[in-house]
């Protein structure tokens, strides 16, 4: 792994040629003509030479670096994928890839390791197509399992109705996976074990029991007053991965828009908003989840007021109650516990 220790990342990238603006999944920048390609150490684009893609440049359409034609570290740590002769199977297969490099992009950012560890196995994926049987998306002992279908619109849209979701996406379901996998790492037999259960239950609870209750009946009057989403109610452990998957929603999106300078004053506000501040909300590195939240609420309101005026329902679909607060506080806590010592 090739991966760098404290590197500040950002949401928007630039062509190392000329300067014009690149969006993650680049591999051409289109106003020089050059190839790019994502580097993982340094967090950026790079020129593109055929020595340095990723093995996976066609089948995943990956635009991330790797010597000598070697898979790149995001796709080194899928264990499964279709066949190459299953064209359906490699298209959604792309885009789960195209998924997964954000989340470890991400997951970069916040030092978050993948690696094996004394305690905790390193970080697996199956991607497999449900059209070869069925596929039950899930994480066990590292290796997370995600059913390719999700990356079908249709498919994803069909389930989310059935299930009454206001929220379901590809990047979310990798999110939510991954944050039973930093269970392992930042709860299992730690310190914040008592914490856990005093915020989010027993874990000890028969999970496979908790299914079945949470599937054959409909959630509890006031859910949400506990809870971030219905799914989240079902067991201890899928209320911290929807917990989780959320406080990854949250980062990445104030980071994206810290990146591209939106400034959200807000209605309420009379005093004009300072020309100089890039924005309103969070500066891209904070330790302080008040700062998270106090920034993050406002921006959903101006995003949800955006989309009803293109007649589209709410991007933000949710209500952050006090206790969801408090563990997202929980979260945030954990997570920068593992970040490097600040350079002053």
């Amino acid at each position: 792994m090739r991966r760098a220790g404290s590197v500040a990342r950002v949401r928007s990238f630039h062509c190392p040629k000329c300067g014009q603006l690149l969006f993650f999944e680049n591999s051409l920048c289109l106003n020089c003509g050059s190839d790019v390609g994502f580097d993982r150490a340094s967090a950026a684009f790079v020129l593109g030479t055929p020595d340095l893609r990723c093995g996976n440049a066609l089948r995943a359409e990956c635009n991330w670096t790797a010597p000598d034609g070697e898979l790149c570290d995001c796709c080194e740590l899928t264990r499964t994928r279709p066949n190459d002769d299953d064209l359906d199977g490699m298209a959604a297969f792309a885009r789960a890839e195209a998924a997964k490099r954000r989340l470890l992009y991400q997951l970069d950012d916040l030092n978050l390791p993948v690696e094996a560890s004394e305690d905790c196995p390193a970080l697996l994926f199956d991607l497999l197509s449900s059209s070869d049987g069925p596929v039950t998306t899930g994480h066990a002992d590292g290796v997370i399992t995600i059913d390719l279908a999700e990356g079908d619109d249709g498919h994803r849209e069909m389930m989310r109705v059935r299930l009454d979701e206001p929220y379901r996406t590809l990047l979310g379901h990798f999110r939510h996976e991954v944050g039973h996998y930093f269970w392992l790492r930042l709860v299992h037999g730690r310190p914040a074990e008592p914490v856990f259960r005093a915020l989010f239950g027993d874990e000890r609870l028969d999970y496979a029991e908790a299914l079945r209750r949470h599937y054959a009946s409909d959630p509890a009057p006031g859910w949400d007053e506990t809870y971030v989403s219905v799914y989240a109610t079902a067991h201890p452990w899928e209320d911290w991965a929807e917990t989780f998957s959320h406080y990854l929603h949250i980062r990445d999106t104030l980071q994206t828009a810290s990146a591209f300078g939106i400034v959200v004053a807000g209605p309420e506000i009379a005093a004009p908003p300072d020309p100089g501040a890039p924005l309103t909300s969070v500066p891209i590195e904070t330790d302080d989840f008040d700062d998270l939240i106090t920034s993050w609420l406002p921006l959903t309101y101006a995003l949800n007021a955006v989309n009803r005026s293109m007649g589209k329902k709410d991007l933000y679909p949710f209500v952050l109650s006090p206790t969801v607060l408090e563990k997202l506080r929980l979260v945030h806590a954990l997570v920068m516990r593992r970040q490097p010592a600040r350079q002053r």
